[in-house]
Formats: structure tokens, sequence, C-alpha cells
């Protein structure tokens, strides 16, 4: 790695060491950028009959990302493993409180850990970095709570480092924007159903094949607030392609269709709750 600056060789060279130490692992697999930069080391560092990938499926999960993620895992050479988790038959869960994710984590993280087990892996790992610290992320007590590890935020890797050592290594998702559950586009308090995840997924998925790159759908009832990166704001001058997005989101279940004006930006739902 000495073409990165040293800082980034001797980060890169802990989480080496980190899963050098760790000799058989399964790593909790979505296809983002973390996760695949992580399964990617792991399979340089142990290989590939070393490591398991899992892919945690359910209606909250896109199915593009988890169609890209089996590509990726495929082009690695590395094993992988559909498991179906049932965050939505847990009533906490369901309610949509702000510490969501710790129900959701727990049950992805105790599917994966009885499969480590029983296979005779020695450590599951996440891909939270270093930038996850200061966030909201109630998940990340789940998986404390299991004995999951996060090498990447153990060797210090922050998501720019991530991206830049992910270039280096060629890997297609150095620069894939930032993406999360669908869960996380609708409103703590609102209930989450199957109904909104699939009109969440429906209207993103046509804003990217409009061409849109970085962008939320948050999910308000019968109104969808679109969140896109600045940059994009321009294209929603033109009055017919307004007219189309509102047509196309309408035929999803929603009757109002509004631009957030201050654009796309991570955890907006966050923005409101007493994270105390």
């Amino acid at each position: 790695m000495s073409e990165q600056p040293v800082i980034y060789e001797e980060k890169y060279l802990a989480l080496h060491s980190l899963l050098v130490g760790m000799s058989r692992v399964v790593v909790a697999y979505s296809g983002g950028v973390d996760s695949v930069f992580l399964l990617r080391v792991a399979v340089d560092t142990l290989g590939a009959e070393q490591v398991l990938a899992i892919i945690g499926d359910s209606p909250s999960y896109p199915s593009r990302e988890g169609q890209e993620a089996i590509r990726l895992a495929e082009e690695m050479h590395v094993p992988y493993r559909v498991i179906q988790t049932e965050e939505l038959q847990d009533e906490r869960y369901a309610a949509n409180p702000n510490n969501r994710c710790y129900y959701c984590k727990h049950d992805l993280f105790s599917r994966i850990q009885h499969i480590a087990q029983a296979e005779g892996f020695a450590a599951v790992l996440d891909g939270n970095n270093a930038d996850d610290i200061g966030d909201w992320r109630p998940g990340q007590q789940a998986g404390r709570e299991l004995g999951v590890r996060s090498p990447l935020l153990e060797a210090g890797l922050s998501k720019a480092e991530i991206r830049a050592l992910s270039q280096q290594l060629g890997l297609p998702t150095w620069n894939k924007p930032a993406s999360a559950c669908l869960a996380s586009r609708i409103p703590y308090g609102t209930p989450i159903t199957t109904t909104a995840l699939s009109a969440v997924e429906q209207a993103e998925n046509y804003l990217r094949d409009l061409g849109f790159r970085q962008l939320r759908v948050r999910h308000h009832d019968k109104l969808a607030r679109i969140e896109v990166a600045p940059e994009e704001m321009a294209r929603f001058s033109d009055r017919a392609l307004r007219d189309t997005i509102t047509a196309h989101l309408r035929t999803f279940g929603y009757q109002y269709v509004t631009l957030d004006l201050l654009g796309y930006r991570t955890g907006s739902l966050n923005e409101l709750i007493n994270k105390v």
C-alpha cells in the first residue's frame, strides 16, 4: 500500500494484523462501501476459504443492493450466503422507535453468530468505521452485546480513507453513494410496514433510473419528501420532469411529492430526536 500516504498504510497494516489474528471470519455483508472493502481485505489476508459473507435479506433491504452485493461477492470468488431476517415480525422494531436499529441488528447478528459458532468461525465482523462513533447508531450496541467485531473501526479507518483504499484496490464501490436500509426513510414513531417500504423502494428506484445518484425518498404517509444532492437540484427546474416524477410517485401510493431544499444529508430523520 506504499502508494498511499503513510497514515493510510499504517491503518491498512493494522487492519491486516487484526484479521490475521482472527484466522477465520464471517462478514456481515451488505454490498456497501465499507463491507465490500472489509470483505476484500479479509479475502486477501486470510484466503477466500477462510471467509464467509452473509447477506441479511428482508423487506427493509433494497433488492438492487442485494443483487449487486451477490455480484461483487461472486467476482471476488468468496463464499456467500443469503439469510432471511425477521425484524418486521418484532413488534418493537415495527413500532419504529428511535432505537429501531438495535432490534434489527440484534436479529441479524444473532442469526449470523449462530452460523459462525456452528461452523467453526472465530469471529463475526461488521463494517462500522471510525466515522460512525459520533453518529446515532443504536445497532452498534447490539453488535457489542453479541460479540461482533468492527475491524475497520478498530484500525481507525475513516470513510474517506476506506474510499481511497478501495479505489487503490480497484473496487467499483470506492465512490458508491452512501446507502442505508429502507426503514431509515420512515420517521420514528410511524409504523414500519411492507407497504411503506415497497413505496420507498419503488420511488427511489425510479429516481435512480432517471439518473439521480445521491438521494433519499423520505416517507411521510401520503407525502414523499425527496432529498437529492445539491448539484442535482437544478434538474427540478424542469416542469415536465417535475410533472413526470409526481405522476409516477403517485402510482406508488403518494399523494403529494415535495423536494427538500436542504438537499440530501445522512440521517436527516435523526435531526429531531432526543439522543439522550
